[in-house]
């Protein structure tokens, strides 16, 4: 997911290609005999992820120090260019683990075969409603709800309640109000049309669209222009004088434009419509042809351990999966509960996604 931190650390990381976040520990295997069973086992162990990935600093080093193992993230662009590339070095991965796939496209993944099944020490303590996969090949990490977000100053001055459900963004109040991101080229675009997919099934969600089409959705190509240029309710969209009052993001963004907030906000100046929402599901899974497989099964475990559940809200601005895990206070506080979000399983979005995404550009874009 999308938020203002991680463009940030996306833009560095981008122009690194790779990060070491720690430089303890050994060796890398490239420096051993090809083939030697009597070699030093390698000491880094390599996690191949898209541009959002991130960690406290001592929460890695601890993991580092008590595993023996040396941590590199390998940052490879969005999630689909990340899944792209191990699809294409499929049995001679670029690293040991890969993390970021998630609901919307992991039947591809799988299909493709590039992971090894490895059930984690920990899974029991993940929710089972996040274990999409029963053979392990992937171990859910992290959720994230995609939906409406509002600007409540400008539905306060109007006098005008916020929009609370999928059908509420048709009505006449909130005629030109709203702006998207577009299904064929961003994450929470994809999300948001797979919500109503989920919630008018694959007869009526073409309809829906041609009702937001004549309600005047706008269109725009990412999450960055949708929410910090064109949404009102953002700190960035207020700068560029944003006129859209609803947008399409992250249940998180409300946290977060609390703890970026200059001075910091009492309370949120965003709300979540609830009922317009999407979950997503990440998932990291042992790649096959690993040359770490045990640092790499290590890493897994260390990816669903209390220390980094607990760690990731405040990092990637996600929800954790284990039942131990608690949400930081901004999350409980300035954050929403979505009790019901729309979904769809991954074999039927692997099945439909190409036609759904040429249905919806023909009818809302074109």
């Amino acid at each position: 997911m999308s938020t203002t931190k991680k463009i940030v650390g996306a833009a560095l990381a981008a122009a690194l290609g790779v990060t070491t976040l720690s430089a303890c520990g050994g060796g890398d295997a490239k420096d051993k005999p090809a083939g030697a069973s009597d070699a030093p086992k390698s000491k880094t162990v390599t996690l191949v992820s898209h541009d959002s990935f991130n960690v406290t600093e001592s929460v890695l080093k601890e993991f580092e120090q008590q595993s023996g193992y040396t941590v590199k993230v390998l940052k490879s662009g969005d999630a689909g260019a990340a899944l792209n590339q191990e699809i294409l070095t499929k049995g001679s991965p670029r690293g040991d683990v890969f993390f970021g796939v998630d609901n919307t496209l992991l039947s591809r993944a799988l299909d493709n075969g590039i992971f090894t099944p490895y059930e984690a020490k920990g899974l029991a303590e993940v929710k089972p409603e996040y274990v999409l996969d029963k053979e392990h090949r992937v171990t859910p990490i992290d959720s994230g709800d995609i939906c409406v977000n509002y600007d409540k100053a400008y539905f306060a001055d109007k006098k005008i309640a916020p929009p609370q459900t999928l059908d509420d963004l048709t009505k006449p109040e909130y005629k030109n109000l709203l702006v998207v991101e577009n299904a064929a080229t961003s994450s929470p675009g994809l999300g948001f049309m797979l919500a109503s997919v989920g919630k008018y099934g694959e007869e009526g969600w073409k309809d829906y669209w041609s009702k937001l089409k004549a309600n005047g959705v706008e269109v725009v190509d990412g999450w960055e222009q949708a929410y910090n240029e064109r949404f009102s309710g953002s700190a960035g969209g207020k700068k560029a004088k944003g006129d859209r009052p609803l947008v399409v993001s992250y249940a998180s963004s409300p946290p977060v434009e609390v703890l970026y907030g200059e001075p910091q906000p009492a309370e949120a100046p965003t709300g979540v419509a609830t009922g317009t929402c999407f979950r997503q599901i990440e998932f990291a899974g042992l790649l096959k042809g690993a040359k770490n497989e045990e640092g790499g099964k290590a890493l897994v475990d260390f990816l669903i351990s209390k220390k980094f559940q607990e760690d990731m809200p405040l990092q990637m601005f996600v929800n954790p999966v284990t039942k131990d895990a608690a949400l930081p206070e901004l999350f409980t506080k300035h954050g929403v509960v979505v009790e019901k979000p729309e979904n769809v399983t991954p074999e039927t979005i692997a099945k439909n996604r190409e036609q759904w995404v040429k249905a919806w550009t023909a009818l809302v874009v074109k």
